[in-house]
């Protein structure tokens, strides 16, 4: 497969993967969620989130007896915003989470159920992606702060291919976000 191949290939299994995600979140959340400007590239290092902390949420892929990691990293003020919506916070609410400098433990929570709905809008993605083909799975592997500048932690080996996707993102009303999606670079995938 030719690299401008697997490039196309790359963009639409993101743009699909997250178009799945904002529309299953959509249905917890009740706000709508659009995704802009997203682009993808081929990468051997883990991308870092810019100038604040960042969750991220991470996905577990199951292949052929192994296991590699991704995730989908989003600023801690903008995930703070999606689980108080799943809790159904009022609008106030959500604005005050998203000044506080970490989660309670109720948002803690819901974003953990929020990082559950993740991986299975990406697995079922996955599965539609490869009708048939190789088995390959994704499973939600819980979400982790992390500090501005500073790579998720992933199992992952320096060096090793990864597909990087990068979009902006709006929840509701509220400012966009840059958002990031990184995963293993699966010969079923590419």
């Amino acid at each position: 497969m030719g690299t401008s191949t697997a490039v196309t290939n790359d963009h639409e299994l993101v743009e699909r993967l997250l178009w799945r995600v904002a529309s299953d979140l959509l249905m917890v959340v009740d706000r709508d969620i659009t995704i802009e400007n997203l682009e993808t590239e081929r990468v051997n290092s883990r991308a870092a989130g810019a100038d604040q902390i960042h969750i991220s949420f991470k996905l577990g892929f199951r292949h052929e007896g192994g296991s590699h990691q991704g995730c989908v990293l989003m600023p801690l003020p903008d995930a703070m915003s999606l689980a108080g919506y799943l809790m159904m916070a009022r609008e106030e609410d959500v604005l005050a989470y998203r000044e506080q400098p970490a989660p309670d433990d109720a948002l803690k929570d819901a974003m953990r159920e929020i990082s559950n709905f993740v991986a299975g809008s990406c697995d079922a993605v996955v599965r539609d992606w490869l009708p048939g083909g190789p088995s390959v799975s994704v499973v939600g592997e819980g979400c982790q702060g992390v500090r501005a500048d500073v790579r998720p932690a992933l199992q992952y080996e320096e060096g090793d291919e990864l597909i990087l996707g990068r979009a902006d993102v709006r929840v509701g009303e509220l400012d966009p976000f840059e958002l990031l999606v990184m995963l293993p670079a699966l010969p079923p995938l590419a």
